[in-house]
């Protein structure tokens, strides 16, 4: 029980910064400015959906899927990084003054469901940085010896994932309150806000990646030549 508990709180204490629900609502709620509450409601189900499935498909097969295509880790967060940064920019500039036409306008609805999986759920929410972080929980897996703990290891970190999608559908799916309190010229700030820290986010998600693949680059260029013979 404590295996379990320690794994729970490690793998959600991992992913939820990184996620950052609350965060995320802000960015989701400039993106589905004008939408109606019932459509935002939605979209947020759809999106903490998918957002479990993809956490979870990175936790179980990221590392096997990597591997078969021969992604490193480096070069997935280096590309994650630059759409992100693009979409934190994108928004920067947008505010929460993109609006959605009317709410009786079949077009702005069907545009937000064709992009509840791009942009909405990856990357905006969870993007390169948590699959990076569950692909590398996922790869301690096999640094558990015994079948019954690492049994146990799998269930606590789908259950911390599980806790983690219910937090979003919470924050996403009542990101309209924020709105109300915070009133127009609130929520324009907010927004423009949480756009530049995601716009950071990719940044520092894209130096990590180029970091990592510039020592890399350097490691191989300083190994010693091994004469001929």
């Amino acid at each position: 029980m404590n295996a379990a508990i320690n794994t729970f709180a490690l793998v959600l204490a991992s992913i939820f910064p990184v996620v950052n629900p609350p965060g995320s609502a802000l960015v989701f709620l400039g993106f589905t400015r004008g939408a109606t509450p019932e459509l935002r409601a939605f979209l947020a189900r759809r999106i903490a959906l998918n957002s479990f499935i993809l956490l979870v498909c990175s936790f179980l097969l990221g590392a096997l899927i990597l591997q078969f295509y021969g992604i490193s880790i480096p070069i997935l967060r280096v590309g994650g990084g630059f759409i992100v940064a693009v979409s934190g920019w994108k928004l920067l500039n947008e505010g929460s003054h993109k609006e959605l036409e009317t709410p009786a306008d079949a077009a702005p609805r069907t545009r937000l469901l064709d992009q509840v999986f791009y942009p909405l759920t990856l990357p905006l929410t969870t993007g390169p940085g948590s699959m990076a972080v569950v692909i590398s929980i996922g790869l301690s897996e096999a640094t558990i010896n015994s079948p019954a703990d690492r049994l146990i290891f799998v269930v606590a970190s789908v259950v911390a994932i599980a806790v983690l999608a219910l937090t979003i559908l919470l924050c996403f799916t009542y990101a309209d309150r924020i709105q109300r309190i915070l009133g127009k010229g609130g929520t324009d700030i907010a927004v423009r806000l949480s756009a530049f820290i995601l716009f950071c986010l990719g940044l520092q998600i894209l130096w990590s990646g180029g970091s990592e693949l510039l020592k890399s680059i350097l490691v191989a260029g300083s190994a010693p030549s091994v004469p001929t013979p």
